[in-house]
């Protein structure tokens, strides 16, 4: 409805700070009352005896019931049920039209897809670069890269540049190579949240293994010892 609707509304709204909160207002209000229709029911609690109140003397006795005020209060209670809404919001269906093209709304949007694919951009760059020894270039590009691993686009496109790297049997580095691909992935690693446990971290486990450096004659440094220490 906001999409069929409202476009036109919130251009002229924008830049006018009360407008777009009082708008925002009415939506919380809406998405409010969509999701608590009716008003909480109030309990009555019923207080319990404390303990040896029977033992008490002069107590009263309980009062005798008169069987037609109870008999009123139940066909109150009844009445009151029928007329009650009902307890299951009955979904009301209706057609909504499409509205103005969706470029229109996502105008503002282009930016971040821009910034999105550019950083990913980055990314692969300052992989080519590491793995052609161009050093300077890579460096250069080593902060935005840094920067970048903080979206998950990002962390998943390390991986799978790295992937394709070891699958072209590049997985022995000299040292400053072997230093920039740990650096990436400590800093990607880092960046991951659970939800990328079973992705990323996952993806990273079999590179890990791969990628190692020759610190000397039979001694080979892998690269998970330098990361093994991530959660």
């Amino acid at each position: 409805q906001l999409v069929a609707y409202e476009v036109k509304r919130m251009k002229a709204e924008e830049g006018n700070k009360q407008k777009i909160l009082r708008h925002i207002k009415e939506l919380a209000e809406k998405l409010y009352k969509n999701e608590n229709p009716y008003p909480a029911v109030t309990m009555h609690k019923v207080q319990k005896p404390t303990e040896g109140c029977h033992l008490r003397l002069h107590q009263k006795p309980f009062p005798r019931l008169d069987e037609g005020t109870v008999q009123w209060i139940i066909d109150q209670a009844t009445a009151k049920l029928q007329t009650a809404p009902p307890a299951v919001k009955a979904e009301k269906k209706c057609m909504v039209p499409s509205g103005p093209p969706i470029a229109a709304i996502l105008e503002r949007n282009g930016n971040a897809l821009a910034n999105s694919a550019r950083r990913l951009e980055v990314v692969r760059n300052c992989i080519s670069y590491v793995f052609e020894n161009k050093m300077l270039e890579a460096k250069k590009l080593f902060p935005a890269v840094l920067r970048a691993m903080k979206g998950r686009a990002a962390r998943q496109c390390l991986t799978q540049e790295l992937h394709l790297h070891v699958q072209q049997n590049r997985a022995v580095l000299d040292h400053q190579q072997f230093d920039f691909v740990i650096r990436m992935m400590n800093c990607c690693l880092q960046d991951c949240t659970a939800m990328d446990e079973h992705g990323i971290a996952a993806a990273l486990l079999p590179l890990v293994t791969a990628f190692c450096r020759k610190l000397s004659p039979g001694i080979t440094q892998f690269a998970y010892s330098c990361v093994q220490e991530h959660v």
